[in-house]
């Protein structure tokens, strides 16, 4: 005879249990937020204490918030079908353009910052035209475009100033919104990461634009066929794109009061792999808002936390290196139960 606790589960009860625990599992955040819960126990037993403190918390948190602006448009040009390299010059770009108009020309910060977020917007959208009109890839649209911005913005920081780095000292409502450190240690940039994502999750995952983005990396020629206005959308959302990078690369600007031309290039695998790391497809069509903010938290995690233990250093590179070719396999594996439960489902 069966167990009592064998027919409960084989009853309704049990069945919509294992229904639930099954449709959860096949939500593109599933693998992320098991590899993100695996990483950050790793780190709080090998770390210690310090690493679970109100410091160690800060160490990946800051770092999280920077990647994690940039990587949320990244994460959503990519489910679109689409990569944006160009993050890494427009960061720089922005960070010089708000400290040479406002610091070294002394226009107000207001300017500065319009300008910095303009310079980032006409990127995109510059991206967005190139890949819509000549049907280039985006990965070769944005490294010519990356290039470009660097040369560019070497060249004209030399010649309106004479060097390659800009200091500028932010007012006091600038230092506030942007640059202020909450308890000398959590970066104001947490909470507009916080609120990005939660614009991006709104925009993806309840707007009617969400469809589309997914439709756009699922089947482009499709996608115009239902009428949706794919060009459009692609343009918009390498702007948005440009938009984020240029606010980071204020942000920094106001943080560590100057900008160089040398700075930003990280961001461009990093975004990448926060996220691939997420669940987000390489080829789009597949990928939510909060895999890529567990995908952010993950990779900084393994950034931060090998410096609070013993081991080297380059250990860090391993791990995330692994996990980025575990997050591929699985990004696949999810898909593959995602797109098997919705054809029983119809």
């Amino acid at each position: 005879m069966a167990s009592a606790s064998q027919t409960l589960a084989a009853g309704p009860g049990g069945r919509r249990a294992g229904s639930a625990l099954g449709q959860l599992a096949r939500r593109p955040e599933a693998g992320s937020f098991l590899g993100m819960v695996a990483v950050f126990a790793f780190f709080a037993v090998f770390a210690g204490q310090v690493f679970l403190s109100p410091a160690g918390f800060a160490s990946w948190l800051n770092v999280a918030a920077e990647i994690g602006i940039v990587a949320l448009p990244v994460g959503l040009l990519m489910i679109a079908g689409e990569l944006d390299l160009s993050v890494g010059a427009v960061i720089p770009a922005a960070s010089l353009t708000v400290a040479v108009i406002s610091g070294h020309y002394g226009l107000p910060e207001s300017v500065g910052i319009l300008a910095a977020l303009g310079v980032g917007m006409a990127v995109g959208a510059a991206n967005g035209f190139l890949v819509t009109r000549t049907e280039v890839p985006s990965l070769i649209v944005s490294i010519g475009m990356m290039f470009a911005v660097m040369g560019l913005t070497l060249g004209f920081s030399v010649l309106l100033t004479g060097s390659t780095s800009t200091g500028i000292v932010p007012s006091e409502t600038s230092k506030f919104l942007l640059g202020q450190f909450i308890g000398g240690m959590f970066q104001v940039t947490i909470f507009w990461w916080i609120l990005i994502a939660a614009v991006f999750a709104y925009v993806l995952h309840v707007s009617p634009f969400g469809n589309w983005i997914y439709a756009l990396g699922g089947d482009r020629v499709s996608a115009r066929n239902a009428g949706i206005p794919t060009e459009r959308l692609t343009i918009q959302l390498f702007m948005m794109s440009g938009f984020c990078a240029a606010f980071v690369g204020v942000s920094q600007a106001m943080v560590y009061q100057s900008a160089q031309v040398a700075g930003g290039q990280s961001f461009i695998f990093n975004s990448i792999m926060c996220t691939v790391i997420g669940g987000v497809l390489l080829t789009g069509g597949f990928g939510s808002i909060v895999g890529v903010v567990f995908g952010t938290i993950t990779f900084a995690v393994v950034n931060q936390g090998i410096y609070f233990t013993s081991f080297d250093p380059n250990l860090g590179s391993v791990i995330i290196g692994a996990l980025l070719l575990l997050a591929v396999i699985m990004n696949d594996t999810f898909r593959q139960l995602a797109l098997s439960y919705t054809k029983k489902k119809g």
